[in-house]
């Protein structure tokens, strides 16, 4: 009985994280999806952007009717559409570098898109598995726990009354600078990786966007050759 008493209050003190800069991410994602060439997407290039509006709608319905178990199912499965969307064109966007097949400025700016996606991808990956997912972070008073020991979680309880943070909980801005940093710098900087999900998931985006960079290096000394 205390249990849920308590459980009710946290959830009474709190404001529910906002869902709509995801909800954003996975619409840029299918827009970044549909501006790719032809013979780097797997199907139509609209076919992605149409599967995010398709099932963005039901997962709003779920968060806003409180069916947190379907919202997350939804949420796991859009995500793993646009991960594999995004490995594939990778895939293909190697096997046309040597081809010369796309001009040099369209190949860059493919390559550019493409490195783009991967950070908007595995923000939304973090985003949803941390510390059991929005909806868990929105039942607690702060964060303590997590896959990711972001710098405000070492902070002293005075340090967090001073700065107005004592009940901080990562947003989807927190999870996007980790995923930025870790396309830009190929590794963390601010924020220490705990989990070994965590750190798996951050060594394929390091190595996806690794090697969009060094395509896209290749390609631009290649075209000043």
């Amino acid at each position: 009985m205390f249990e849920e008493l308590a459980a009710r209050h946290k959830m009474t003190s709190v404001d529910p994280e906002p869902r709509w800069p995801a909800l954003v991410s996975l619409l840029a994602v299918g827009l970044l999806y549909f501006a790719l060439p032809a013979n780097l997407v797997v199907g139509p290039r609209w076919l992605l952007l149409v599967l995010v509006l398709a099932m963005a709608i039901p997962t709003v319905f779920t968060w806003h009717r409180g069916y947190h178990e379907a919202n997350q199912v939804l949420g796991y499965a859009m995500s793993g559409v646009v991960t594999l969307s995004l490995i594939g064109s990778v895939v293909m966007l190697v096997k046309t570098l040597p081809t010369h097949v796309e001009s040099p400025i369209r190949l860059l700016a493919s390559a550019g898109a493409l490195w783009l996606t991967n950070i908007l991808v595995f923000a939304l990956w973090y985003w949803r598995l941390d510390a059991g997912g929005p909806h868990k972070r929105d039942l607690l008073l702060g964060h303590e726990d997590g896959a990711f020991l972001f710098p405000q979680m070492t902070m002293h309880l005075d340090a967090k009354k001073k700065a107005g943070e004592e009940h901080w909980s990562p947003t989807f801005v927190d999870y996007l600078f980790l995923a930025f940093n870790t396309s830009t710098a190929l590794s963390p900087t601010d924020t220490s990786i705990l989990s070994r999900w965590a750190k798996c998931l951050m060594m394929v985006q390091s190595l996806i966007s690794l090697s969009v960079l060094a395509l896209l290096a290749a390609r631009a000394i290649n075209i000043l050759q």
